[in-house]
Formats: structure tokens, sequence, C-alpha cells
């Protein structure tokens, strides 16, 4: 028998686009399934960093070109995203600089958002995403039963046992927090 090590945390670089968010969600999923993760945990995760990031490249301003978010990190590039190491410190983008980019808007040119999930120790998984930050904080919202968006932070809510955001000089980190080893522990009591 051949034990094999699965990454405590994996840190991705991607494209400031929509394109991006599927990218992330199969490297999540495979990376989660890798640590024989529970398949309804993989869902809520892949979901919760699914609304996170399409919400950073709708709403937000990318970090800054993709090679720059490379600084420090051994990363790599695997198709169009930059897969690496450590996560990135300080910012690349300073607070009120050019507007997000119009949704669809994705080339390399654009910049980039850092992705990273981590399997903790106690069995909690965190899932983050930075982005060079918007106009507005994140924020639930109420929209109407006709909206066609608007609910991904109460999704968000619903399916995490935590999440918040942490402000830093040009960036921004929406992160969320759920337990990977029993589904919905927050909404059950245990």
């Amino acid at each position: 028998m051949v034990a094999r090590e699965v990454p405590t945390s994996s840190t991705m670089a991607v494209p400031h686009g929509p394109a991006s968010v599927g990218v992330a969600r199969r490297r999540l999923r495979r990376d989660l399934g890798d640590r024989e993760i529970p398949e309804p945990v993989i869902d809520d995760a892949v979901l919760i960093l699914s609304e996170l990031l399409s919400n950073a490249c709708r709403y937000a301003r990318p970090l800054g070109p993709l090679p720059a978010l490379g600084r420090g990190a051994r990363a790599e590039v695997v198709g169009p995203l930059l897969v690496g190491g450590p996560t990135r410190t300080g910012g690349s983008t300073a607070p009120g600089s050019a507007p997000a980019p119009a949704p669809g808007d994705g080339g390399e040119d654009a910049g980039g958002v850092l992705v990273r999930w981590q399997m903790h120790a106690d069995g909690v998984l965190t899932l983050e995403v930075t982005d060079g930050g918007a106009q507005t904080r994140p924020s639930p919202s109420s929209p109407s039963l006709t909206s066609h968006g608007g609910r991904g932070l109460s999704i968000v809510d619903q399916l995490a046992s935590d999440w918040g955001v942490r402000d830093a000089p040009g960036e921004v980190t929406v992160w969320a927090a759920l337990p990977a080893r029993a589904r919905h522990a927050r909404r059950t009591g245990g």
C-alpha cells in the first residue's frame, strides 16, 4: 500500500472573468475528492466557491495582471490560469482605481482573482476569494421573487457555518467556512 500525500490547501490565480468559475469548481471538486471529503460537503463547497467567485468577477475589480499574482509563489501556467503555492500578500490595485471590467471581459490583461481553499486540522474547510474590491461591500440582499440574481451571499449564508469579508490595501477577501466531515453542522446543532 502506498500512502499518497494530499495537500491541505490550494491557491489559484484565475483570470477575472466568468470562465474562471468552472475551472475553479473542477479543481476544488477534484482536490476535495482526493481528500475523501463526503460528496454532500463537496457539493456545498463547490456551490459556495461558485457564488463567491462569480460575485468577484461580476462586481469587483481584478487584482492586477496575472503574472504579478505569482510573486513569491512557485506558480506554473496551466491553461488559462496560474496554479501556485502560498497566498500572495499585499495589494496590487489601489482603492478607487480603474472600474471593474464589464461582465465577460476576462482576458489575461484584465487581471486576476485569487481563489484559495484550506482544510484545517479541526475538520473545517475554508474557501476564500480575493479581488481588487468594488464600490460597495459584499452583503446579502433580498431580491424579489422575479429577480434574476442577488441570492448568492444568501446561499453562502445558508450553506456555510460562518462567512465574512476581510479588507486589505487594494484587495478584499470574502471567505466562508464549513465543516468538512459532517454536513450542515450549524443547522443541525452538531
